[in-house]
């Protein structure tokens, strides 16, 4: 084996690409330092560690970043109420660029000039952590291994990959007979490639993770958000149970949405680098908190601001999914959601069936919402009399559209 170049600290997730490349890292004559981010994930960590160590690894750090990724990346996005293409909560876009951030904290913490991911070189993922380390850490080296001719020419499939592993004694969790790919923290699962790649092959319930059967009850919940969901706390109104810290509450919903096969969808969506992908995700307390969120910011936010801030949202909701988390445009629209946020405030009534989510009913005492404006039964301050001028208004530019089409019909006809 080459002497040690230099310290490359590699994004590990103890599945067959990265432990294959961290061997294949080792081979290279790199000194390997592993880290393993805990972003809600079901895993044995200390296995996973021991797993590491015997492939070779220098040191191996796990960090729990589990807390600020709710904090700091999933609640801004539920502030956007951020959706990709209309139906995508971003669960793995948004975990990215907290796994990269601390990934070149790991490497400036160790005077390492490398970093390195398993991404394909098809995905989005790809871009997603190169992004994030570059902005944050200009001077960082990134060893993308799908990347490289050398490995791709070697592994051009999973086939070969598993044979890579089976020679170097590297267990791992996929097989021939399960040959998909899932991803899970705190947000989202996500499944695709393999089997998923067939777009008609339709999914198995059986290896949904966060999904259970439906149950023939309904789950009441009753949400309360503080101003733009920095204060936040949810109560379950059939046993009085509260959750107030936001990983708690996040977990409980989870928990509770799940069961009731909340936030599953099977979609077809356009990959940043120009090609669609078929994706399959669960995304439980995110679908909860998106519809929760959406229903008290429509009865608190004046109707031409949140005009405005629906385009801010798509479009932050699309450079979340490209990797631009760490720019200066994402940056601004972040702070221009904030402060769209200060009189979103209120209780959400809601339940959980059959992977739906129902509102039933809010209050809130910054409500736009004047009962005796809207009422049929009460006048209130609103002379009718004065909707004749608006209607008028309103209905001058379209007469004169179609009086003019009227003309050139007939010039048509002649």
């Amino acid at each position: 084996m080459a002497q040690p170049k230099e310290t490359v600290v590699l994004a590990y997730s103890g599945g067959l690409d990265t432990s294959c490349i961290l061997v294949w890292l080792k081979e290279q004559g790199y000194d390997v330092i592993a880290y393993l981010a805990n972003i809600g994930q079901k895993e044995d960590f200390e296995s996973a560690q021991k797993k590491a160590l015997g492939l070779g690894a220098k040191k191996v750090y796990i960090e729990d970043v589990s807390k600020e990724f709710v904090e700091e990346f999933i609640w801004p996005a539920v502030q956007a109420n951020a959706l990709y293409e209309d139906r995508y909560l971003l669960g793995t876009a948004l975990a990215r660029p907290c796994i990269a951030r601390k990934l070149v904290e790991i490497a400036q913490r160790e005077g390492a000039q490398y970093v390195a991911h398993g991404a394909t070189g098809k995905g989005n993922d790809q871009v997603r952590f190169e992004l994030s380390c570059y902005a944050l850490c200009p001077k960082i080296k990134v060893i993308a291994p799908w990347r490289l001719p050398e490995f791709y020419q070697r592994f051009p499939g999973r086939r070969e990959l598993m044979e890579y592993a089976k020679k170097h004694g590297i267990p791992v969790p996929v097989t021939p007979q399960t040959p998909w790919s899932m991803d899970e923290n705190l947000m989202h699962i996500s499944y695709e490639a393999g089997i998923l790649e067939n777009p008609k092959e339709e999914r198995e319930r059986s290896w949904l993770e966060l999904s259970a059967r439906s149950r023939l009850t309904a789950a009441p919940l009753a949400r309360a958000s503080g101003r733009g969901v920095r204060k936040r706390k949810v109560t379950n109104a059939g046993d009085g149970a509260t959750r107030c810290s936001a990983l708690e509450l996040f977990v409980y919903l989870n928990d509770i949405a799940g069961k009731h096969g909340v936030g599953r969808i099977d979609i077809v969506e356009n990959r940043f680098v120009g090609m669609k992908s078929r994706g399959i995700y669960e995304t439980p307390a995110g679908t909860i908190l998106y519809h929760a969120h959406l229903d008290i910011e429509a009865f608190t936010m004046d109707r031409e601001v949140r005009k405005i801030k629906q385009g801010l949202a798509s479009k932050f909701s699309e450079l979340v999914y490209n990797g631009f988390w760490h720019s200066p445009e994402c940056e601004f629209l972040r702070q221009c959601i904030g402060r769209s946020q200060e009189a979103v405030l209120g209780t959400v009534r809601l339940s959980v069936f059959k992977g739906q989510v129902y509102i039933l009913g809010r209050e809130s005492p910054q409500s736009l919402y004047n009962e005796e404006l809207v009422s049929m039964n009460v006048q209130g301050d609103y002379e009718p009399a004065d909707a004749t001028g608006f209607i008028n208004i309103n209905a001058l530019r379209l007469k004169e559209y179609h009086r003019l089409q009227s003309k050139v019909t007939v010039k048509q006809d002649e």
